[in-house]
């Protein structure tokens, strides 16, 4: 008798929950539908059981779109007593009177919730937002004003500056969030965070003057002055004013006697944002306060590296430059004694000697006396093979260098160093002509963990597959690798001649667009930016459905964006590759600038 009890029992559940199962189904098709009026009951039967704030939600919209207005006000009241804690639920009730034209009733709602306030900062700060959202101005600071007396010890100034800036008055605002400061010094990221959505630094706007005067004001009045000045060198990097910066940094360091560490962390951004010669003051200041200073060497090594960035990627140097920099870093080697500290030091010298100051053997034989040097890791020694088989390369021992690919290669098979041997070693071959094994190798590479070294690979293997196949073609593709390595030896005239003779011999060759991509990344590297732009327009006009296409559009646009600063052409370059390339690699970087350069505030919730 119990089983059969038992057994009716669960058949019963089985039924209720299928029936509910099919009444949420049928709820939610007329609800997406907009079919409300045949919506409404099954919400009805659903809420019964399971009141939960989705299905309220759904249910009261459902009451509000036919007018049932009186069945809304009951729900809401039934909400309200289950949610005895939460004033939204009371808050939505105002608001429904408000709707109704009853604004007497929705007062002493509204009214009722601030008098009901308790000690609860965060019940506070819902509450606000709630009447801020709908635009509450009023209720929302009388909220803030009763929360605050309540709760002398609960930092309200953040939700103050929302208030205020809803009230579009940006002073009381800022004075809002460096009360924050003067509290709560910890809530120096928060603030500049917030600052950084609302405002604009660039081009001495209203907000950054205002701001920085608000901030030597209180410099000069001796309030806080670390506070101040923290926010205020924030401030100069927003603008991107980095001598200004600097100037701040310093004077707090040798007010306070610190240890560099600002100046390091200054110097670190200036690097980021090309501004060299800020770098290296922030640098040299380091050093100024002696060797006994936590970060001497660290400073030391950051000014070579400054030199070095600058060396390898502006381009614009003299001979005489060039060999400050080669004494000053042999200076530091030799003091450290050659030991494995001078590691990445010697690594970087003897990229300069050998392509930046036509020294190539003395380069040479500073990494071979590297790899002797006692302590060095396996990957370490695999680091200075690769750039012995480079400058075997640059040199035109292009046999010698693959000896020292293939080790990598065999030592390091499973590691990134390992799979960028295999590719320069697979650009040794092709350099020579022998382009069946180049190819057998970049197919290997196309699956590399490496983003980057598969893209190449591919880039190389597609270039092979298109322009190499029949006999006829065999010469035009020699000359072009031929003047690839020129390329690399940095021979541009003789790479250049080359390229000129397949123009000449085979001028119908599908080689003319990677021809005038190659000539315009010889010209990148030679900083002649206009010459660039130009031959990468030829490739966007004349062979705007070939596989180069997309890249000239995002080269141009880079070089607008960063070396010849005109924002609105590198913002039409980006939105032209988003609209007629959507398949590109670099669609999510160009998306990423036009964001960027339109000014949209991305907003995380």
């Amino acid at each position: 008798m119990k089983g059969l009890l038992l057994l009716i029992f669960l058949s019963i559940q089985i039924i209720d929950f299928a029936q509910t199962e099919s009444d949420i189904k049928l709820a939610q098709y007329y609800y997406s539908n907009g079919e409300f009026d045949k919506a409404v009951g099954y919400f009805e039967k659903i809420y019964l059981g399971n009141p939960s704030k989705v299905v309220y939600t759904q249910y009261i919209d459902c009451l509000m779109a036919i007018k049932d207005y009186k069945s809304v006000e009951k729900i809401i009241k039934k909400q309200i007593s289950l949610n005895k804690n939460n004033p939204e639920f009371t808050l939505q009730l105002g608001f429904f009177y408000e709707e109704l034209k009853e604004d007497e009733k929705a007062r002493k709602v509204f009214s009722s919730v601030i008098k009901d306030l308790s000690y609860n900062p965060n019940q506070v700060k819902d509450v606000f937002s709630i009447f801020l959202k709908n635009k509450k101005l009023d209720l929302a600071k009388e909220t803030l004003d009763k929360g605050s007396r309540m709760m002398s010890d609960v930092p309200f100034e953040m939700q103050y500056a929302l208030l205020f800036e809803a009230q579009g008055e940006k002073g009381k605002m800022f004075q809002s969030y460096f009360k924050l400061l003067e509290k709560y010094p910890e809530y120096a990221t928060t603030v500049q965070e917030a600052l950084a959505l609302k405002c604009n630094f660039q081009n001495e706007s209203q907000d950054y003057i205002m701001l920085k005067e608000i901030c030597l004001d209180k410099i000069q009045k001796g309030d806080n002055n670390t506070i101040y000045n923290e926010f205020l060198i924030w401030l100069f990097l927003q603008n991107k004013n980095f001598l200004s910066a600097y100037t701040q940094v310093l004077g707090l360091e040798k007010r306070y006697k610190g240890s560099g560490e600002r100046l390091m962390n200054l110097g670190s951004v200036c690097i980021e944002n090309k501004e060299f010669s800020v770098a290296r003051k922030c640098f040299q200041a380091v050093l100024a306060i002696g060797q006994e200073a936590p970060y001497y060497f660290e400073a030391e090594t950051a000014l070579l590296n400054a030199s070095y960035i600058e060396i390898t990627t502006q381009r614009t140097f003299t001979k005489e430059e060039i060999n400050t920099v080669i004494q000053d870093y042999k200076l530091v080697i030799s003091r450290l004694n050659n030991t494995r500290k001078s590691f990445p030091i010697q690594m970087e010298l003897s990229y300069i000697l050998a392509y930046y100051a036509g020294e190539e053997s003395e380069a040479l034989t500073m990494l071979e006396a590297l790899l002797l040097t006692p302590g060095l890791t396996d990957m370490q020694k695999a680091q200075v093979k690769m750039k012995i088989a480079d400058i075997n390369v640059l040199k035109g021992e292009i046999w010698d260098a693959s000896i020292l690919y293939m080790q990598i290669d065999t030592d390091f098979k499973y590691e990134l160093i390992g799979n960028e041997a295999k590719y320069k070693n697979a650009r040794v071959f092709y350099f020579d002509g022998e382009f069946d094994y180049a190819q057998s190798q970049l197919n290997i590479l196309k699956e590399s963990t490496s983003k980057l070294i598969a893209n190449d690979a591919m880039q190389l293997s597609i270039a092979i597959t298109d322009n190499f196949g029949l006999d006829s073609n065999y010469q035009a593709m020699m000359w072009y690798a031929s003047a690839e390595l020129f390329i690399e030896q940095h021979k541009y005239t003789e790479a250049f001649t080359l390229f000129d003779s397949i123009k000449i011999n085979y001028p119908f060759h599908s080689l003319m667009d990677e021809i005038l991509f190659k000539k315009a990344q010889v010209m990148e590297k030679q900083s002649l930016w206009t010459d660039a732009l130009g031959f990468y327009d030829l490739i966007i006009s004349k062979y705007p459905k070939d596989i180069l296409a997309d890249d000239a559009l995002f080269k141009s646009a880079k070089i607008y964006e960063n070396q010849l600063n005109n924002s609105d052409k590198a913002l039409e370059l980006y939105m032209n590759l988003l609209l007629n390339y959507s398949g590109s690699l670099f669609t999510d970087d160009a998306r990423k600038q036009t964001r960027l350069l339109r000014g949209d505030k991305i907003i995380e919730d």
